[in-house]
């Protein structure tokens, strides 16, 4: 469970160059795009680490933000078990900077039961693998320090902490992120971190 005690901070991460690569699923686990009934399992994901305040909040969210273009549905990925249920998510998003639109990976989630076998690597290389094949650089992410894991994962795919630069409407707070994550992570980690970093 993600330990919502760390304080949020903006942390902003991009990347801007990337080449395919192989996704590696664990043995008897697939990755499919979204079928009729999917935002329903997307809902008690999100709702099970409290991103939402109910399933209902969840699913409408997940309905009128991305049901809502047909050309995306094929960028909004699950990660499915061996039974055929979701276990988790990732999507190929895109937000807006300034006046025009980029790239942004979005809503990494991955069932409790099912976090530590790979399939957040395994999700977000699907993602990326999307943008690579398309040229949609670079790829923004927008996260906080109790995602720690998931800033590290990042870091392993390219990603760079940025230190002044964002998009959206999220404002960069790079040194209070930083510092919340030097209490949480080791000091090795911590310098990747540093040295993951760029203006």
């Amino acid at each position: 469970m993600l330990d919502r005690t760390i304080p949020f901070y903006n942390t902003i991460l991009k990347c801007s160059d990337y080449w395919d690569k192989e996704i590696e699923l664990p043995e008897g686990f697939s990755i499919s795009s979204y079928r009729s009934g999917y935002e329903k399992e997307w809902a008690k994901l999100e709702y099970s680490i409290e991103d939402f305040g109910s399933l209902e909040e969840a699913e409408k969210y997940f309905v009128e933000t991305y049901l809502q273009d047909p050309d995306m549905l094929t960028n909004i990925l699950f990660a499915l078990n061996k039974d055929n249920e979701v276990v988790g998510s990732c999507i190929a998003w895109r937000d807006k900077k300034d006046d025009k639109f980029v790239s942004s990976l979005h809503w990494l989630v991955v069932d409790e039961k099912y976090q530590g076998i790979g399939l957040g690597r395994a999700l977000s290389t699907a993602v990326m693998n999307i943008y690579a094949e398309n040229a949609k650089f670079p790829v923004y992410i927008h996260t906080q320090p109790w995602s720690w894991k998931a800033i590290l994962l990042y870091i392993s795919l390219g990603f760079k902490l940025q230190k002044t630069d964002s998009f959206s409407h999220y404002k960069n707070e790079y040194d209070k992120a930083m510092t919340e994550l030097s209490k949480v992570i080791t000091k090795e980690q911590y310098e990747l971190l540093l040295n993951s970093s760029e203006d």
